[in-house]
């Protein structure tokens, strides 16, 4: 049996593998511990196999005044939480990272891209990792994740808003756009994997095929029983502005698909029905 410590109690990506890893409670015993005050430097990590740490600062407008905040606690809680996991006898430490380490909105990355975060976040973030990836030895195996964006029944930033907009907009444009994404389940079960097999490195998983943005939309309208007119009308004054949003919904940002390629497959649901089942949980528990 394996024993994992998620650090960042309720957080989205915690909680949800906490279920994934659950059914089956005959393999894996699992603790959340809250890091929002000093009490879990009190807490014994020994009895774990593996700490999954996910506690962290996102989806809040950075201003000057929370700067300092990010890097309290995207790096050195991080980092900190790491130290204690290594001293306590871990054997396996997984970070989530993110994919805002390459300070890009739009284009393409690959293997070598350089990192070049802009943004509070992704600073603290890239600080965070190459803290924690001194601490390997022989003994403390740490595996770092890059994901791009999560998305699944419950999650916050921009899948929820553009689900929102689906369901309200009769008319959406039609763009022929690619984004990395990975379905919250086929990201569980990554880790899941990574877990069992003690990897260490990093790792890029994604869904096994790229999201276009405006199908994205009609597959959520049409989960909800619903008609979305897609629209090519709009496509030159897109183009024209060249603003953050814009970008970010109807721009271009992969992941090269061969970043993502492991051993065992890992994508247990494909985009369709991760859609379906998203939007299917979501109406049950309004």
């Amino acid at each position: 049996m394996k024993n994992i410590l998620i650090t960042g109690k309720n957080s989205y990506i915690g909680t949800s593998l906490e279920k994934w890893l659950m059914r089956e409670p005959d393999k894996y015993k699992v603790d959340t511990i809250d890091m929002k005050d000093g009490s879990w430097e009190e807490k014994d990590f020994s009895q774990y196999d593996v700490v999954f740490h996910v506690a962290g600062i996102a989806h809040i407008k950075e201003t000057s005044d929370n700067e300092a905040l990010y890097y309290k606690v995207n790096r050195d809680l991080a980092y900190q939480t790491a130290q204690k996991a290594k001293q306590d006898g871990v054997e396996q430490f997984v970070f989530l990272s993110s994919m805002s380490v390459y300070g890009i909105e739009s284009g393409s990355i690959e293997k070598n891209s350089p990192i070049k975060p802009n943004s509070a976040y992704g600073k603290s973030k890239i600080e965070a990792e190459e803290l924690i990836n001194k601490l390997q030895d022989n003994s403390f195996t740490v595996a770092t994740l890059r994901p791009p964006m999560v998305y699944g029944k419950g999650c916050k930033g921009n899948y929820p808003r553009l689900a929102r907009l689906a369901l309200r907009t009769p008319i959406f444009p039609q763009i022929d756009n690619k984004r990395s994404m990975v379905y919250i389940d086929n990201l569980c079960e990554f880790v899941r994997q990574l877990i069992n097999n003690r990897k260490s490195g990093l790792f890029f998983p994604q869904n096994a095929e790229y999201v276009n943005t405006s199908e994205m939309v009609r597959l959520i309208s049409e989960a909800h029983d619903k008609r979305v007119q897609m629209t090519k009308l709009f496509n030159p004054l897109l183009r024209l502005l060249n603003v953050s949003i814009v970008n970010k919904v109807f721009g271009d940002l992969v992941y090269d698909m061969s970043m993502s390629e492991y051993e065992s497959d890992y994508r247990v649901c494909g985009f369709r029905e991760s859609i379906k089942r998203a939007e299917t949980n979501y109406m049950k528990s309004r």
